[in-house]
């Protein structure tokens, strides 16, 4: 195997794209008065004058939109569905601060505002709208199509409960685990470092 020199991935030029999808980056506001960016695609052969299926594509928990979630949409495109990829709230091109934080409830209001977004695009069919959800949003897709009735397909890749995740496979003391936060909390609330999670930057 070739072995890569260190530049290969700036700027993140070598993900997969097609010459059969045409993207667009977006942006759009959740309720919570937040803008989400995200990126849109469409197949080169669309009809103007016909109603496509719609689909949102949720990235892995800790990444961002272009990692696996732009392929997927890619792909799904391809296929000839109109698909929007997005980063979630506090992660990638997406306000909310702090940044990197981790909060369900807002995440799935996110997958609402992107149906929001992509229901009142003209060439989508907003009564045939699903999301797919990879990872961590596995898990957000499922709470926000329990909630919004306008989502009426879901599917999920390696899906993960984050929440059971952290309690259950990343610490071997979930008590002990839970003790630190609560200290923690008292620390950063007094002006003390910050002191991040695994999965996040730096």
């Amino acid at each position: 195997m070739e072995e890569l020199d260190s530049n290969t991935y700036v700027n993140a030029d070598n993900f997969y794209k097609s010459d059969r999808v045409t993207v667009e980056k977006v942006f759009f506001p959740n309720q919570y008065k937040m803008v989400l960016c995200g990126n849109l695609f469409r197949p080169k052969d669309l009809n103007e004058s016909q109603k496509y299926r719609g689909i949102i594509v949720g990235h892995p928990m800790g990444a961002v939109k272009e990692q696996s979630a732009n392929l997927y949409a890619t792909k799904m495109a391809e296929r000839g569905f109109i698909t929007l990829s997005f980063d979630l709230s506090f992660w990638g091109e997406s306000e909310g601060e702090p940044r990197n934080a981790v909060l369900p409830d807002v995440y799935s209001e996110d997958f609402s505002a992107a149906v929001d977004f992509l229901g009142t695009q003209a060439c989508v069919d907003k009564n045939r709208i699903g999301v797919i959800g990879i990872c961590g949003s596995g898990g957000f897709v499922i709470n926000a199509t329990k909630i919004d009735l306008r989502i009426k397909a879901l599917a999920t890749a390696s899906m993960v409960d984050m929440g059971a995740a952290t309690r259950f496979v990343f610490a071997s003391d979930r008590m002990k685990l839970l003790d630190e936060v609560g200290h923690q909390r008292y620390v950063e609330f007094l002006g003390g470092e910050v002191k991040l999670t695994g999965g996040t930057v730096n």
